[in-house]
């Protein structure tokens, strides 16, 4: 027995915290069961799966008191703003976001001879009335729908503290290395005060891994609470259609999974990226408001564009996305296009993902054409 807790005190100390902030954040997570997914604002809204910010919807309560009185969110569109001010800043992203193949949908229809026709639909993590109101068409082909698969079927807390549980490491540093050692002490004074908005323990900050705040960050004080108060996100309105007409709801991902590409981001980009984020966190309802415009819009590619311009004006010009792209955008989608191939030759498949993943060489659009499917744009 002795030989367990010989050692350093300072190890024996690490280990101590280690056990006490991975209980502190699974408690956390247990002790509440919202009723739906979380929202988020900038390219989370558009890529990470909704499971991914449960973590903030777990943990949360009330948000402020000027928002229980709000059943909407303000936001101004900062791509207008830039227009007033900086016209050609924004010629140049609409001209990237042109250059984006398969960019100008979020419905399309797969479709090969002998096989009954599906459809992939691109979404926005997000509670607004104005894309949780879906169109006649999407509502058909849901309930039309022989099974819907979204990124992930199970989302409930017990399975992301399942999750947290098995592999913390994918959230939290366990390795010595701290958040407010990477970044200066005025941003981790920031850090802290958001994990504080979101009911987060803000007392291990400094052992939350980079891209666990900027998931924090990403959801607005205003869809935190409208999250509290019960409305779903796009996909799990999806879900609810689906399992009222008895149809199965499957993922073509897991929570584990998705905590795994988040974490395997490089660690100067997840630095970079919070940075970003901590420049602009007095923006983020306006961030919010963007990037609802660019998916009402159909101008889904112009969203990372408009990103590296907002971190460029923060002072943030190293931030280039491009391990976030790389692990979070195009290697999920080969994943998601090797899991739904078997779907969709069975026909009449419904599949709902992050509409970041439809667009580019590389999205889904592209790999199931590439796999002889006839991919056209419906909405």
């Amino acid at each position: 027995m002795t030989r367990h807790i010989r050692g350093p005190e300072g190890e024996l100390d690490r280990r101590r915290r280690n056990v006490d902030k991975r209980s502190f954040m699974l408690r956390s997570i247990r002790r509440y069961s919202p009723r739906s997914l979380s929202g988020c604002s900038g390219l989370a809204g558009l890529a990470f799966l909704p499971v991914l910010l449960m973590l903030v919807a777990a943990v949360s309560t009330s948000a402020t008191a000027a928002a229980k009185k709000s059943n909407a969110c303000g936001g101004k569109d900062l791509l207008a703003e830039l227009h007033e001010n900086d016209p050609g800043a924004v010629a140049d992203v609409l001209a990237a976001a042109s250059q984006v193949a398969n960019e100008g949908a979020i419905l399309w229809r797969v479709s090969r001879g002998g096989i009954a026709d599906s459809y992939l639909f691109g979404t926005v993590h997000m509670t607004d009335e104005r894309v949780t109101d879906l169109s006649k068409r999407v509502r058909t082909a849901i309930e039309g729908a022989r099974v819907v698969a979204l990124e992930v079927a199970d989302v409930g807390p017990s399975a992301l503290a399942t999750a947290i549980q098995q592999s913390p490491t994918l959230l939290m540093f366990e390795d010595g290395r701290r958040l407010d050692l990477l970044i200066s002490p005025e941003a981790f004074k920031t850090v802290k005060k958001q994990l504080e908005a979101a009911r987060l323990p803000s007392a291990f900050a400094e052992h939350f891994k980079p891209w666990v705040i900027s998931m924090v960050m990403a959801v607005t004080d205003c869809e935190r609470q409208r999250i509290s108060n019960g409305k779903p996100v796009v996909d799990m309105k999806i879900a609810e259609i689906a399992r009222s007409k008895n149809i199965p709801v499957v993922g073509l991902e897991t929570v584990e999974a998705q905590l795994a590409a988040a974490a395997s981001v490089p660690m100067e980009e997840q630095v970079a990226m919070l940075r970003s984020s901590l420049t602009l966190a007095e923006r983020a309802e306006d961030l919010r408001e963007t990037i609802l415009q660019l998916y009402l819009s159909r101008k889904i590619g112009a969203a990372l564009p408009l990103q590296k311009l907002l971190a460029q004006r923060s002072g943030m010009d190293g931030v280039t996305f491009k391990g976030f792209k790389s692990l979070m955008v195009d290697g999920r989608n080969r994943t998601m296009r090797t899991r739904a191939l078997p779907l969709i030759a069975e026909g009449n498949v419904f599949i709902a993902v992050g509409a970041l993943h439809l667009v580019g060489e590389k999205g889904l659009v592209a790999l199931l054409r590439n796999a002889g499917y006839q991919v056209d744009p419906i909405e």
